[in-house]
């Protein structure tokens, strides 16, 4: 994940515009109603929809906003239905990508994220064909600073957590996928702020890119994550810190 989440990294150093602003709303806004849409409009008895809700007052969304979305998730309001899909393939030096979006027009999404791919060096693929290569976990991040890794081990790990690795500025927890509730509550109740936590796709082996391998990786990354349609990006590629400083001083 370190190369996705270096590039997460610049991306928040680029300062919250109303644009960006905007995107993240729009993920947030899909991301609500699809899991008020599957699971009920309840957030005590539907865990995906709860955590849905965090995400979107941790970023400021309007509760009025807020409530809309998981309206029109139930049915109460009219609005568009959106499906859940997932596109693989490879970008350059034969890295890996795997992106999950949600669209109310598959054929326009899948023509867009191709084009993308084909922009930035890589090619989709068919399903399967990039997936293999990454494990299926829950990811949670804290800020590096307001926790000890002392507390972090005897919290994490003590409520089912598999392993946890220092990212710079922030920890990242990873645990199975059906522990991420659980592992995310412990957190919480222990009074730690949880920056974000979802179920990701971790590479399993990460690939160095350098020169122009990693900036196009990086703005490929970027590229597709600022698609309306997609929800979360994941890849293989990792950029070391010299190399990352470089390209940031080109």
């Amino acid at each position: 994940m370190s190369g996705h989440s270096k590039w997460a990294t610049i991306k928040r150093k680029k300062g919250a515009t109303d644009a960006v602003r905007g995107k993240i709303f729009t993920k947030l806004t899909r991301e609500i109603l699809t899991a008020a849409r599957m699971g009920g409009g309840d957030p005590s008895g539907n865990a995906r929809l709860r955590k849905a809700i965090a995400d979107a007052k941790a970023q400021q969304m309007p509760n009025d906003s807020i409530k809309r979305a998981v309206q029109r998730g139930t049915g109460e309001v009219e609005g568009a239905t959106y499906d859940e899909v997932v596109y693989e393939g490879t970008g350059p030096g034969g890295t890996l990508f795997v992106v999950e979006g949600m669209t109310d027009n598959r054929n326009r999404t899948a023509a867009e994220i191709r084009k993308l791919f084909e922009k930035h060096n890589g090619s989709l693929g068919a399903p399967g064909s990039a997936q293999w290569a990454f494990d299926r976990l829950g990811v949670i991040t804290l800020d590096k600073s307001a926790v000890t890794e002392d507390v972090l081990m005897d919290v994490a790990i003590g409520a089912g957590a598999e392993d946890y690795r220092d990212e710079g500025e922030v920890w990242a927890i990873y645990t199975p996928a059906t522990g991420l509730d659980a592992v995310t509550a412990a957190l919480e109740a222990a009074k730690l702020t949880v920056l974000q936590s979802k179920v990701a796709f971790v590479p399993k082996n990460k690939k160095n890119v350098t020169g122009r391998d990693a900036e196009v990786c990086l703005n490929m990354a970027e590229a597709l994550d600022d698609n309306d349609d997609v929800q979360n990006v994941f890849s293989d590629f990792d950029v070391s810190e010299e190399e990352l400083a470089a390209l940031e001083g080109a």
